[in-house]
């Protein structure tokens, strides 16, 4: 049996369905896509629940259905997939790598592959510059160019990987670890720990009675292609999704000062030796020294208790004035990851979401949540199937009649009627005034002209959040992690505006947008800006993404107080009407 983790699984579904896209095959580009998406954010260990119950217990996972069961099914137990060799065969074409540059679908690869041989992003690269690009139909030297810019933006972002899409592999490895004989502690350091937007590798320490089988199973396990250290005190190897995994042993005194040192960020660390320094101590990975005596260490708490100040959360860590406040025991006390009592932007199969209202709102219901808000897309965006006036008024009597059902089967979950409203390019909204009055979450966002020069894009998104009717300013900046950068838009100016008619501005929790970014978060709370965290979940499985969104507050200093979300229904619904 090979082991193969949920995220390569969901990959290449996900890269089926494009094959298929590419081959203008219907319906089941769509379903491959669901499937990649329920496997992707699945909580379990696909190989694992595979083993337990066999093919009838993937066919339980949502979105997927027997026949794409059976492709897991073969990606579990061999770690190929027949029919996924198959498509590439026809089109051999690196699909994963070009349609990454923003812009570029399956659709748009199938020409160039047919029209120019195009293969891969070297090959792209080089029709653009070559000018050839251009000359196709339905393309043009604006197209080239953004190809161009998209390329470059890749390489820019190139070794880093996405943190929500790689902790599952991530905790697996932690899992198994945990559970040998002799390991007595466990963490993953380094910027995994203080959940950074994206992570280049891997850091985890332990503290074992017996170093060396822990050290023998890391090497084996099924998942690495290669090692580059095996010793009885570090390891260190690459495992299939290209990640590098370091395992360090280090004794039990010194676990505290290992864990702090090798959790950084190294300006944090720099910062906290001198500090030290002034005190005529010395601080390592080792301990907390004066002399030769060592004074603290064991714990991170004894650490910086012994240091003069309060213990930092691992996502403060980034020398920007928590040391100063650790010393004046003036920290911030963290929204917690368990503090959020609602959702305030969920997608549904009314545009492009996977599941039905009532699905959505169960799962969230599981998830400990008390509501959501449906925030399916507006007619502009024609490709999900964007709800116009008529539709958006059916699908709030159909939140009704699920309010009722829930209600009902005793269901403690409110469906609150919402929309995540387009801002079109002078700023005016997709709908008019007179439906968004009667929803109770109006989230508003941007969808296209992303390369509006920057004063005309912050006109635009200002024009938009002083609708009164607008409660928040989804993903404010309309970043896509390694895909596509933030287009240019004045966000202090933004923040002003929000602060001036009370308009929250999201934190978007999906993995590779996690926008707002930490600096923006820290800007907002010193403004006085309300935030929420929303899973943008399209699917049952995305809401566990939440626990990103509230990572990204934490780095950016937010309390609960900062995040409405974090409060219950009656105090949330009374903070959005008082803008109104």
């Amino acid at each position: 049996m090979a082991k193969i983790s949920n995220q390569a699984i969901a990959e290449i579904l996900a890269e089926i369905g494009e094959y298929l896209e590419m081959q203008k095959v219907p319906f089941k580009p769509r379903a491959y896509e669901k499937a990649a998406e329920a496997v992707g954010a699945f909580g379990e260990d696909v190989c694992e629940f595979y083993k337990k119950g066999g093919i009838h217990a993937l066919e339980a996972i949502p979105g997927v259905g027997a026949s794409i069961a059976e492709k897991i099914e073969e990606l579990v137990t061999t770690g190929k997939c027949a029919y996924f060799e198959s498509l590439k065969k026809k089109t051999p074409v690196d699909l994963e790598g070009l349609t990454k540059v923003e812009g570029l679908g399956p659709s748009s690869v199938h020409k160039l592959y047919e029209k120019l041989k195009v293969r891969n992003l070297e090959d792209l690269e080089k029709a653009a510059k070559s000018g050839k690009i251009k000359k196709l139909e339905g393309f043009g030297a604006k197209s080239e160019e953004n190809i161009l810019k998209g390329i470059a933006f890749l390489k820019k972002s190139s070794g880093r990987f996405v943190l929500g899409f790689a902790m599952p592999e991530i905790r697996g490895i932690e899992e198994r670890l945990k559970k040998l004989n002799g390991v007595e502690k466990l963490m993953v350091a380094g910027s995994v720990r203080r959940k950074k937007e994206t992570i280049g590798d891997v850091d985890i320490l332990i503290v074992a009675r017996s170093p060396k089988p822990v050290m023998d199973y890391f090497v084996s396990m099924p998942e690495v292609v290669r090692v580059y250290a095996h010793g009885e005190t570090k390891s260190a190897i690459k495992i299939r999704s290209g990640l590098d995994v370091d395992l360090r042993v280090v004794p039990p005194e010194s676990y505290g000062a290992a864990l702090n040192y090798f959790t950084g960020s190294k300006d944090h660390n720099v910062a906290l030796r001198v500090l030290a320094q002034k005190k005529k101590l010395k601080l390592n990975e080792y301990g907390l020294f004066r002399g030769k005596k060592m004074i603290a260490g064991r714990t991170e708490e004894e650490l910086y208790r012994a240091l003069g100040m309060d213990y930092i959360e691992p996502e403060m860590r980034e020398n920007t004035g928590e040391i100063e406040l650790a010393q004046k025991g003036k920290l911030p006390k963290l929204v917690g990851y368990d503090e959020l009592e609602g959702d305030l932007q969920v997608q549904t199969d009314w545009t492009d979401g996977s599941a039905s209202i009532e699905e959505m709102a169960r799962t969230a219901a599981k998830m400990g949540l008390s509501y959501v808000a449906i925030t399916d897309h507006t007619k502009r965006l024609a490709m999900t199937h964007g709800l116009d006036e008529k539709r958006i008024l059916k699908q709030m009597a159909e939140i009704d009649r699920v309010n009722k059902k829930l209600r009902a089967s005793g269901v403690k979950c409110r469906v609150l009627k919402g929309t995540e409203c387009d801002i079109l390019k002078d700023g005016s909204l997709d709908l008019p005034d007179a439906v968004l009055s009667k929803l109770e979450v109006v989230g508003a966002s941007v969808h296209s002209h992303f390369n509006l020069p920057i004063r005309e894009q912050t006109e635009r998104i200002v024009r938009a959040i002083e609708n009164p009717h607008v409660d928040i300013l989804f993903h404010p900046t309309g970043r896509l992690i390694g895909r596509r950068p933030a287009y240019e838009v004045d966000m202090e100016a933004v923040i002003r505006a929000a602060k001036a008619t009370g308009t929250v501005l999201e934190i978007d929790a999906f993995p590779d947008r996690l926008d707002l970014r930490d600096e923006h978060i820290r800007k907002a709370v010193q403004a006085g800006v309300k935030l929420s965290i929303d899973s943008d979940a399209h699917a049952p499985a995305h809401f566990p993404y939440l626990e990103y969104g509230i990572a990204q507050a934490r780095r950016g200093w937010a309390t609960r107080n900062d995040i409405i979300n974090a409060w219950d229904l009656e105090k949330m619904r009374s903070m959005l009407k008082s803008k109104r």
